[in-house]
This record gives structure tokens, sequence and C-alpha cells, in this order.
């Protein structure tokens, strides 16, 4: 018999929420995650060092925490939500859709999205979340144009939304758009090879 999952305190969830609004002001105040010491976050909360440690680990940890919140809704959409970027629209719309919306949260969040990147192993490759887009990409180039390269192409795809290139585009003022038109013009050539 498995134990009830323990409810987390009124205080404790205050005292989250209170570290990761920080966090979030901090890093967008001063544009990299570097730039703020977790003594930093912790004396903008109003909490101990010990209990941001506690909670999230190091930087890295509450970085994940601050891009899972953002993904959520993305991976709701993707999910169960209208077309297109739901289940209802076809496949080939819903890949534009999803690398669209992708782009998007990485022009959003910059700083976070490459310092996650970058983290720990150093690989974007090695972790739950590109797992999960990784995934629904290649089940939609298989819908789409069938299963020969679609592991292959989706990494590909996948490549054109990394952090580190939109930083770079970004940083040698690339138009937003700009990059948003050559990820769909790169979509759709994927997207309308043979099957």
């Amino acid at each position: 018999m498995t134990a009830p999952p323990r409810k987390v305190r009124a205080d404790a969830q205050r005292n989250r929420e209170a570290v990761l609004a920080a966090a979030e002001r901090l890093f967008a105040e001063r544009g990299e995650p570097d730039r703020v010491s977790m003594d930093d976050i912790a004396a903008a909360a109003g909490v101990g060092k010990g209990t941001l440690f506690r909670r999230f680990g190091d930087r890295v940890g509450l970085i994940k925490e601050l891009v899972e919140r953002r993904t959520e809704q993305l991976r709701a959409d993707v999910v169960s939500g209208p077309p297109p970027l739901g289940p209802g629209a076809p496949a080939d719309e819903r890949a534009l859709a999803l690398l669209d919306a992708m782009l998007r949260l990485k022009l959003d969040t910059r700083p976070l999205m490459l310092a996650l990147e970058s983290a720990g192993s150093g690989s974007p490759y090695q972790n739950d979340t590109y797992a999960l887009w990784h995934a629904e990409l290649t089940a939609l180039l298989t819908e789409t144009r069938g299963a020969r390269n679609a592991d292959f192409l989706a990494h590909a795809l996948l490549a054109a939304v990394r952090g580190d290139l939109v930083e770079h585009l970004c940083a040698n003022a690339t138009p937003p758009e700009e990059i948003h038109d050559g990820v769909a013009a790169l979509a759709r050539a994927v997207l309308a090879g043979p099957a």
C-alpha cells in the first residue's frame, strides 16, 4: 500500500512562489542567470539561503523549475488543446504550430533557456523536455511523411529552435519575425519531403 502524497505546507508553498517570482524578476532584470547569486534570490524572496537550496538544490534546479512552469501550458495544449497545436489538426499543421510555439517560448525566455540547455552535461538533449518534444515531432513527421528519417528530422527541426541559436540570431539583430519565417520555411520543406 502506497502512502498518500504529502501535502505541501502553506508556508512552504508561499516560500516556493516567492522564490520563483524573485528569481524570475532578477533573471529578467540582469539579463543572465549567471549574474544572479542564490544569495540575491534568497534575499529578494525573504527566505533563508538554506530554504532555497533545500527546495531547488542549485541555480540549475531553480531554472528548471521556472522553465517547467513556462512549458506546462504548451504541454497541455499539445496533448489536449485546440487545433492547430492540439489533436484534431493535420499532423503537418500541428508540427508547424509546435515549432512556432517553442520558438516563441525560447524568444520569451532566452536567458533561462540558454542557461538550462548549457547546464549539467552541457547537452540540451539530456533533459525530459527535449525528449518530449522530440517524440511529439517524430510522431507528427511519421504521420506526415512516413517513418523514414523521422527521428533524425525531428532532431534537425528542434535544432532550429535551440536556445543557443536563438540567442546568436538575436544578438546579431535578426528580427524575431525573420526567425519565425525561417523556422517555418525549414519545417515546411521537411514536411513536404518524400514519404
